[in-house]
């Protein structure tokens, strides 16, 4: 049976639209593309008491941004603004949140009306949120405690949920936000050692691109999301940690992640992985075989990373 003239018809259109994606895809491989202007949105930042969270704060301050600082740690976190402030920042507010509790999280974004001086009423609707807060145990799945494996879960993963549920509806009604995920290498590719770790990152991953596919879906066009999967970054938190092939896999200094990381957020990218091997690496494990896969993982150092993990003795 011959095809019909509209089945001909569409076939033309996913045709050009696919290759005009493809060219333009390849364009942007090139020349990098434009870069929005964040001086005066109101960036969330979930663990900016420390590590990569404060110096994503300081970014986002040097670029005119309104920051809000979320850490359970308050002394850290009030140093954190400070910081911003000196840096630049004309506004910028810290609250004290547990990630691991919904309530708390639900409290601090004033889905509780019995509050009256938190985030929304203090600052307005948030439209970057980047979810930050992390938590390793470190330690073989059937060595690792319930309740830290739970935590992992809470902050990791679950915080996601309940940040997307405070601040997501106010995007959608003005048809503009940005949300980030900061997952990790460890959030597509399993982990000697880090099995808890990596199950939450898995999570946040999956979470983050479905929602994603949920605004795209719906011609959401305003709300952009970035998923960033970086490998180990030296901030104290993997302390111990090693690379068995630096050239190809390096341990990430803190200010060349950020850099990697609001530039990625700047270009609206959707995917961010650091290094860009890891982009080779995902496509690897989608077309070998897996015994082929186990020995290119062996030879890169792969099972052996977490060998002489210390990890962080504050919590992030």
């Amino acid at each position: 049976m011959a095809p019909s003239q509209k089945s001909v018809e569409k076939m033309l259109v996913f045709l050009g639209r696919s290759l005009l994606s493809l060219l333009e895809s390849m364009l942007f491989a090139i020349i990098p593309r434009p870069r929005k202007n964040v001086a005066g949105e109101i960036v969330l930042i979930t663990g900016a008491g420390g590590g990569l969270g404060r110096l994503l704060a300081l970014k986002f301050a040097r670029l005119g941004a309104v920051l809000v600082l979320w850490d359970i740690n308050k002394e850290q976190n009030e140093e954190t603004c400070k910081l911003v402030q000196e840096a630049g920042a004309t506004r910028a507010y810290a609250y004290t949140c547990d990630c691991s509790c919904k309530e708390d999280i639900y409290r601090v974004a004033n889905q509780c009306c019995c509050f009256s001086t938190q985030v929304k009423k203090d600052v307005g609707d948030v439209s970057i949120l980047i979810n930050n807060a992390g938590v390793v145990t470190g330690k073989k799945f059937l060595d690792c405690p319930d309740d830290q494996m739970e935590k992992s879960f809470d902050v990791n993963f679950k915080a996601h949920l309940w940040t997307y549920k405070a601040f997501l509806p106010a995007m959608i009604a003005n048809d503009h936000g940005h949300l980030v995920c900061i997952a990790s290498s460890a959030g597509f590719l399993g982990v000697n050692g880090l099995a808890d770790y990596c199950a939450s990152k898995f999570a946040a991953f999956g979470f983050a691109e479905s929602v994603f596919l949920e605004t795209f879906v719906q011609k959401q066009k305003g709300i952009k999301t970035t998923i960033v999967c970086p490998y180990f970054i030296n901030t104290g938190m993997f302390s111990g940690c090693t690379t068995g092939s630096p050239f190809l896999l390096p341990i990430l200094e803190p200010e060349y992640a950020v850099m990697k990381i609001v530039d990625g957020i700047l270009q609206e990218k959707v995917y961010l992985y650091i290094p860009k091997f890891l982009y080779f690496i995902a496509f690897l494990k989608s077309i070998l075989p897996l015994k082929t896969a186990l020995i290119v993982a062996e030879y890169l150092g792969a099972f052996n990373v977490m060998d002489g993990f210390i990890g962080s003795k504050k919590k992030d």
